[in-house]
Order: C-alpha cells, then structure tokens, then sequence
C-alpha cells in the first residue's frame, strides 16, 4: 500500500483546474493563506485507495517563468521554498485540450522539477465536438507521464484519476527530460503533437460571432451596460416578492416573542437585537443570494473576461491594466478578496494604486442598505421609461463606485508612479459555454454562505452590544413618570428608553458633525456601528424600528421624526437625507477586515491609514454635496 501523500494541482487559468479539485474533494476544502503571504490557498482530502491524500490548488500560471506574486507562490511550492508548504509528493498538471499546443510549455516545466507527475487532460469533449483530434495514450507515450482526460464539471473520468492517484509512487518518469533552450523546446513540443496525432481544434463558430459584437470599441460597451442595467433590474424585480416572505416569517416571529416570552428584557433581547436586528439584515438574502447566481452565471458563460477586455482600455486611462478591473470586479462580492486579487498584478504600484481603489466597488455589505434606503426614498411602481426607478438607481449607485474606484486609482497611480509605463495586457478568453449549474450553484452558495457567516457572528455580536447601548441604564417607572411618559403604553416606554440611552448620547456628541448631512442621533449610532461591518447600519435601524413598531418596522422608519431640537417633528428620512446617506455609504470606509487585509498587503499601517482618512473625508464631502443637490431640487 502507499502512504499518503501531498498532491499539488498546476495549471493554466480557465483549464478547468479548480473543477477537476472540486471533483477530487467532493469540495471538501479548506481556504486560507500561504504563510507570510495573502495568495489564497485551496486544500482539500481526496480518498484513493485505501488512503486519504491531501490535494492542494496553486495559483494558475501559464509558465513557472513568474512575474506576479500568486505567480511565484507556484514556483515556490514546487521548489520546496516556502515555509509551512512543504514540497509536494506528486502533481497532477492540468492542461486543456483544445490549447495543448501552448500548455507544452508549462508541461515540460514541470517535468523538469523531478517530481512524479501525471498530465489531465480536460475539455476533451469539447476537442472533439469542434472538429479536433488527440490521441491521448500517444501522448502519454511521447511525454512519459501518464496522461489521462477527464471532464472535471460532469466528474467523468475522476474515477479513473482517483486509481491512478493511489499508485502515484510508481508513475514513470520521461527518459529523457524536456529540453529548456527555446528553440529546442519549440521542436520538441512540435515532435510531441505530432506523435499525438493532435489537430487543434476550430475557432468555436458562436463565439465568433458574438465576440465581433461583444468586443467591438462601441457596441461592446453598449451592450456590457445594458447587461448591467438588466442585472440590477432583474436583482430587485425578482427578489421583491422573496423578501416580502422573509419579512413576513420575521414579523411573525416577533409577534410570537411578544406573545410567549414574560421577561420584557428577555422579549426585547430576542425580539429586538436578534430578530429585530439580525432579522431586519437577513431580509435582504434574496437580493444578495440574486446578485451572486447572476455574478456566477456571467462568469460561467465567459462574459467577464470579455468585460475584462473591455474595461482595459478603460483601466489605461487610469494608468492601470485589464487585470486590475479583475481583481476590482471581485470585490462586488467584498473587498478583501479584490484586494489580494491584486497578487496577480506584475507591477508594485498597480497593485498598491488598486488596492487603495478597491475599497469604493460595491460590495455585498453595501446592498442591504442600498436597498433599504432606496426602498425608503423610491416607491417600488416608480419607473423611468420601461425600467424600474429602483433598479435604475440602484445601477447608478454601482456606477458611482466603479467611476470613483477609476478616479481613485489614477489619483493614487500619478502619486506613487509619475514615469511608470502600462505593462501589456494578456487574458485568455474561453469560448461561450453553457455553464454546469452545479458550479454555479456552488458558486453562488459560496458567496451566499460567507454573508450568512458574517450575520451568524459580527452582526450578532454587534446586534446585542447595540441592544444593550439602546436599552441602558435602566430607567424606574417612577422615573419615566416624572418625565410625564405614560408607562402603559409600550411604544412611549420604549421611546423614552431609546431617547434617554447611552447609545443616544454617543449619536448626539457626534451630531455636530453629521448634522449638515440631515441625520439624526439613531442614524449616526448606525453610521458609527456600521464601521465594524456596513450591514450593522441595518440592523441598528432594524431595532429601533422594531422598538417602536415590531410588525410593521418599514412603516416605522418611514414615520420616524427627530425627537428634539430645531427639526423636532420633522420626518428623518426625506429625500435629501436618504441621498446622503446613500453617497456616504458609497464612499466611506466602513470595514475593519478591509483596513486589515491592507495592512497585511502593504506591510505598513501607512497605507490603510490613508485609504480610511482619504474615504471617510471624501464620503462626508460627497454627502453633503447630494444632500445640498437634492434640497434644492426638491425643495427639501
């Protein structure tokens, strides 16, 4: 029997290596970071035989020849450089079928590095289906490797690669190693085809014609932003009637605390802070569960590498490339992800110009109260020609991140590199598929989970210190009495509470700053909670509606009027102050794991420093800017 071993999977991007991974774990797997570094790492356990091997994902790359920091992780790995990521037993070198000409080049790489390896093949199906033709035990010869093909996203073949997993020990070695000189390296990829009988594929028809129109300088763009005004129109149309059932299952919840529990600090625990507050965030999972199928099913087709191709003429007006509006594009999900997608960025100061812009796309956190905002300010029958006023905006508040993500990026990149020069721009692009709707499924899922993952623990944790803030100290009925509040009735109680709370004295010593922006003490205790995670702002919105009115706590906050002062009486949330709240949110920093993930990239509290100040300046600024707009034309 064989022990176990350590088996690395090396690969080209887009060569269906992550789908051949997931096949192996059973997406058992595990994410983190290679010590010392934020190049995300995938290990997952795969049963061959009758032992359990640990298989790990390495960053794609066409060559071991690296120029980007995720780049130089695999060639670490392989070599055994990198501490805390031993050196691998075996590899698996994951090759597409239908660009096996130019994957050569990484196959005879890695033979050289003396390690036991075995050749995927995938995308076979689609070889034969566009007229191509390989014989795979040919090259399996001609190499002297095992060679086996497989179709990761259907799982064919992955029986046939776990056995040959399980004798990994005994896989032949070539004779002769690859040459290394170009030109002999070229003849000997040649002399490999053609003892293959390989004969590529034909250019996929369908794609060809849709990148003629997909691609072009101006009907490119045209189309890529119809797709995304129809994106954020489908996200609110579609989830409008889910939400409305998960409303409807939180009201009724809450209705049940407040019949079934005695302990009114019991009752306002769980009705409050948990449903109250989690709850009024969890309504928006249709919405985010939405957006992340349609990012998923975008991708699986091949459109946002088109879309990558596309922004790059863009991105050169900002001084940066196409790769850089990738890792910008992952940060719709969340920032931190965009942010060590910078890793595969070749130059120092791409990396740090898109780092510093990354903060400002739109991400996941952001849509709760996008649309809780633009629920309050636009009614849902709004419409502005065939499309719906919420959509709309919603779409224009994306723009607005993605336009200022731009400005961000060209301010930072003509500060920290005046004389640097675009380095080129190379991205593959697959042809259209069907995508499997497991891998979207999952896609999405993944995506959905690390959001339900946040509610289950920060915005918890959050929720009950804001419940504890809103309802401190305690208050005697002699004192409410005094204070001429009738104690019968609940609402004026838990009004007078609310007013009279710690968690009102931190939002008024903090008015004079957010007063020109029109909010309110509740609103600024959002604002400020918000700084641990932008979904917070909800919840805390969520509770003291909730404290007012538990079943219906949309009709709350849109009746919520200031307590005191020169505004007393008047409504909070008009349309000057929603805007404003909607711009700050836009540009505000409000993440300590971002500033964090920064920090770990830069190596020095200097650059989240100044990307927290330089956010939190220009959110103000913009904030007052829409709301003084929006006042004059609305006369508000």
């Amino acid at each position: 029997m064989t022990e176990d071993a350590r088996i690395a999977l090396v690969g080209s991007p887009n060569a269906g290596k992550t789908s051949v991974f997931n096949a192996l774990t059973g997406l058992r797997a595990k994410t983190g970071n290679y010590p010392g570094v934020t190049v995300a790492r995938y290990v997952g356990t795969c049963r061959a035989g009758d032992h359990t091997h640990l298989v790990e994902d390495l960053p794609g790359t066409y060559c071991l020849e690296p120029i980007s920091p995720d780049e130089r992780i695999t060639v670490d790995v392989l070599d055994g450089r990198l501490d805390g990521a031993p050196r691998p037993d075996a590899l698996l070198v994951v090759v597409d079928a239908t660009t096996l000409r130019r994957s050569l080049l990484l196959v005879a790489q890695v033979l050289a590095r003396s390690l036991p390896t075995c050749v995927v093949l995938t995308f076979t199906d689609e070889l034969a289906l566009r007229q191509g033709h390989l014989d795979v035990d040919a090259l399996s010869r001609a190499l002297g490797v095992p060679v086996l093909a497989v179709v990761g996203h259907r799982r064919l073949g992955i029986a046939r690669l776990r056995d040959r997993i399980a004798s990994w020990q005994s896989w032949p070695a070539p004779v002769l190693a690859p040459p290394t000189a170009p030109a002999e390296l070229d003849a000997w990829a040649e002399s490999v085809l053609a003892f293959a009988g390989y004969r590529p594929a034909e250019r996929h028809r369908a794609t060809q014609r849709l990148d003629a129109v997909l691609l072009h300088p101006v009907w490119g763009l045209i189309v890529f932003f119809a797709v995304m005004v129809v994106f954020f129109q489908t996200v609110f149309t579609l989830a409008a009637p889910l939400q409305g059932y998960v409303e409807t299952l939180f009201g009724w919840l809450s209705g049940l605390v407040a019949d079934h529990v005695g302990s009114p600090w019991l009752s306002g625990l769980l009705g409050d802070a948990v449903i109250g507050g989690v709850g009024g965030v969890l309504v928006f999972v249709p919405q985010i569960v939405l957006l992340f199928l349609l990012l998923a099913l975008l991708e699986g087709v091949g459109y946002l590498s088109r879309a990558a191709f596309l922004m790059d003429r863009v991105m050169a007006r900002a001084g940066l490339e196409g790769r850089a509006f990738v890792a910008l594009l992952s940060s719709f999900a969340c920032a931190i992800p965009g942010i060590m997608a910078t890793r595969t960025l070749p130059s120092a100061k791409d990396r740090l110009a898109t780092m510093m812009a990354a903060p400002l796309m739109t991400c996941s956190a952001r849509l709760p109260v996008y649309v809780l905002l633009i629920g309050l300010l636009v009614d849902p029958s709004s419409r502005i020609g065939p499309f719906g006023a919420q959509g709309l905006i919603m779409f224009g508040l994306y723009l607005l991140g993605a336009v200022s993500a731009m400005v961000a990026a060209w301010a930072v990149k003509k500060l920290t590199d005046r004389h640097g020069t675009p380095m080129p721009f190379f991205m593959e692009m697959p042809p259209y598929r069907m995508p499997a709707p497991r891998a979207v499924l999952l896609a999405m899922w993944s995506s959905a989970r690390a959001f339900l993952r946040k509610c289950s623990t920060v915005i918890v944790v959050t929720s009950l210190a804001l419940w504890l803030a809103l309802n401190l100290p305690l208050h005697s009925t002699a004192q409410m009495r005094a204070a001429g509040v009738d104690t019968a009735d609940s609402v004026a109680v838990s009004a007078y509470v609310i007013d009279h709370s710690y968690a009102a004295a931190v939002g008024r010593s903090v008015a004079p700053v957010f007063d020109p922006l029109g909010f309110d003490w509740r609103v600024n205790v959002g604002v400020l909670s918000a700084q641990s995670a932008r979904e917070t702002f909800v919840a805390t919105l969520g509770q003291v509606a909730a404290a007012e009115d538990a079943e219906n706590p949309a009709g709350a906050l849109r009746a919520m009027t200031y307590p005191d002062g020169p505004r007393a009486g008047q409504q909070v949330f008009t349309a000057p102050t929603i805007a404003a709240l909607l711009v700050y949110f836009a540009y505000a920093l409000q993440c300590m794991a971002t500033v964090a993930v920064i920090r770990r990239e830069t190596g020095t509290w200097r650059w989240p420093a100044i990307a927290f100040g330089y956010l939190t300046v220009t959110a103000w600024l913009m904030a007052l800017l829409a709301h003084t707009v929006t006042a004059a034309l609305t006369g508000g």
